[in-house]
């Protein structure tokens, strides 16, 4: 099984020979291409089997599973031992200041403080 953190960068076919193709995957479509038909030495195509096993899916490289906080009462709810808190992108200084002290005192790990 492959390691979800040591899969290679899929970057786009060409990307690196000019200026104007970007790096960002895009399928090799070619009918001659040797990427789309997966030849040895050629790049390396994005597939099922590069995915992380389910149970380390929603896992952050912490260690901890990701909880999207919205406020005060929904960081109650969260497990301080298996889950770590991200706190809505949305949330202004103030409500994000009051959050970050109640986590500090229910020792829960933020991850966007």
């Amino acid at each position: 099984m492959v390691n979800p953190r040591k899969k290679p960068k899929f970057e786009r076919w060409m990307s690196q020979t000019y200026k104007r193709v970007k790096k960002s995957w895009r399928r090799a479509r070619g009918i001659h291409s040797k990427v789309r038909v997966r030849e040895k030495s050629k790049i390396r195509m994005p597939a099922i089997g590069w995915g992380a096993p389910k149970n380390l899916r929603s896992i952050h490289p912490s260690g901890f599973k990701e909880v999207l906080i919205y406020n005060l009462n929904d960081l109650e709810k969260v497990d301080a031992k298996k889950e770590a808190v991200k706190i809505f992108h949305a949330i202004g200084r103030k409500k994000r200041k009051e959050i970050l002290e109640k986590a500090e005192k229910l020792k829960i790990k933020v991850l966007n403080p």
